[in-house]
């Protein structure tokens, strides 16, 4: 069904029109880091069903913020990737992290994306003095980061060579950047594995909090 939008003139409203269907804004955040193919994007968002995926791709490609490119060869396929104005929108969703970690109700036992993850560890950040490396791997995603004075930052890089190395899946690895327990005991249990210092790691992990929102 189309959406018929709020028929007003109001900028609000306009952005709504735009971003406000439901699952719109969350698919917006699985290419935000850059482009996907179908299936992943999917598996980022394992509550939507293939049919409405597909209709707001659609719906977001028309209003264009997605647009369609060939992935690098070998690879004869076609992913979805974020124009300029799609990627304007992460101010909008890092805004929303902020908001929503100081709402009560947050269960952080629920599905994460990897994505989701990289994106909410660059705003529930606190800046440290050294600059420090890690790639992340959950899954089918990979991902280079660095920490350091400026903040976290992360990009895709399936082959990233970084001197710490976390593995596991989405929600392993955010009950270890943003929970109490110790990185040993996560390692212990094998919900996770590292390559790398252990005491490097947890040095790393420790700059992060579900606590008092850092400033924007």
């Amino acid at each position: 069904m189309a959406h018929k939008g709020y028929n007003e003139g109001c900028l609000a409203a306009h952005a709504l029109d735009l971003i406000g269907d439901r699952w719109a804004l969350l698919v917006i955040r699985e290419l935000m880091l850059g482009p996907k193919r179908f299936g992943l994007i999917k598996a980022g968002l394992p509550g939507i069903a293939s049919n409405i995926l597909t209709q707001r791709l659609a719906d977001l490609e028309a209003n264009g913020l997605v647009e369609r490119r060939p992935l690098t060869p070998p690879a004869p396929a076609l992913a979805y990737a974020l124009t300029e104005a799609g990627h304007e929108t992460r101010p909008v969703i890092e805004a929303l992290c902020r908001w929503g970690v100081r709402q009560p109700g947050h269960d952080p036992r629920k599905f994460i994306s990897p994505t989701g993850l990289m994106l909410s560890m660059g705003v529930m950040v606190r800046p440290v003095e050294t600059e420090a490396e890690a790639a992340f791997t959950m899954g089918a995603e990979s991902f280079e980061t660095r920490l350091g004075p400026q903040g976290f930052t992360a990009r895709p890089s399936p082959g990233a060579a970084a001197p710490l190395r976390f593995e596991g899946s989405g929600n392993a690895l955010a009950a270890a950047v943003y929970g109490s327990v110790p990185l040993g005991a996560h390692l212990a249990a094998g919900r996770l594995r590292l390559t790398g210092d252990p005491q490097a790691a947890q040095r790393f992990l420790d700059a992060f909090s579900l606590g008092p929102t850092p400033a924007a």
